[in-house]
């Protein structure tokens, strides 16, 4: 994409840094995006991706705003409630750059409409609130080869990651949290969660996207950050790839992931 003398102001602030200068930008905004969910991780990640200037983003959500998505959900105000949430999202999001093409998915991804939404992107963000979604959309990431960038928050803990089944030291997100039906699963409306919190991993989010989208840093692969907001501590853990594991492992290579299992 070229950059005009708007776009070039618009995002200078980008182009100062020697990690990205023009040509980071410019692939920036030549990039498309999936986001998974537009609650309380999607609404940073949707702003600040689309402040940053990716060219293409796809918001998925199946949710209507609600008046207790309000504390957090920052894509949306109070005249949204009653509407789905990827259509307020994505009126924020143009608000903010009309330079961008922002297109909402008013429907929950699964099976053949999820696996079209991924391949068309470069790169997807699961921005869910659940394991079946996050389960769902890695396979889908896995089969087709997509760089994933999943996030997770509750109470005062978070937790952040990128996946990237092509490359060899990284795993999936099977292999860190393997799929079981025995597994407790925690949501905001039952165990709450800190407004800002949700803000600080949407944010690492976005950054870790646009660190994978341009080149610059060193990406989350192969780590597991986990954020503790009541302490305000930070631990980053080595994950292996685990080889028996049925989605990235030898078995899933082998034909065991497929569409239908989204």
């Amino acid at each position: 994409m070229e950059l005009t003398d708007d776009l070039l102001l618009r995002y200078s602030r980008h182009i100062l840094l020697p990690q990205i200068g023009v040509a980071g930008q410019a692939r920036i905004c030549d990039a498309s995006v999936l986001i998974v969910g537009a609650g309380g991780l999607g609404c940073p990640v949707a702003l600040y991706l689309g402040a940053a200037g990716v060219g293409r983003l796809l918001l998925a959500d199946g949710d209507t705003v609600d008046l207790s998505n309000l504390q957090r959900q920052i894509g949306h105000g109070t005249a949204a409630i009653g509407e789905n949430k990827a259509v307020s999202l994505t009126r924020s999001v143009r608000a903010i750059n009309p330079e961008i093409d922002v297109r909402p998915i008013g429907q929950a991804l699964a099976s053949a409409a999820l696996h079209e939404a991924v391949a068309g992107v470069d790169l997807v963000v699961d921005a869910s609130d659940n394991f079946a979604t996050r389960h769902a959309v890695n396979r889908v990431c896995v089969l087709l080869g997509k760089p994933l960038v999943s996030g997770a928050a509750i109470g005062f803990s978070g937790q952040l990651a990128v996946f990237d089944s092509r490359l060899a030291p990284s795993p999936c997100y099977h292999c860190l949290f393997p799929d079981s039906a025995d597994e407790p699963e925690l949501r905001c409306a039952e165990a709450g969660v800190i407004s800002p919190l949700v803000g600080v991993i949407g944010a690492m989010q976005a950054l870790e996207a646009l660190k994978y989208l341009t080149g610059a840093g060193e990406p989350l692969i192969g780590r597991l950050l986990l954020w503790d907001g009541f302490r305000a501590e930070a631990r980053v853990m080595r994950v292996p790839r685990d080889p028996a594991c049925p989605v990235c492992g030898r078995a899933g290579a082998s034909g065991r992931v497929n569409v239908e299992q989204a």
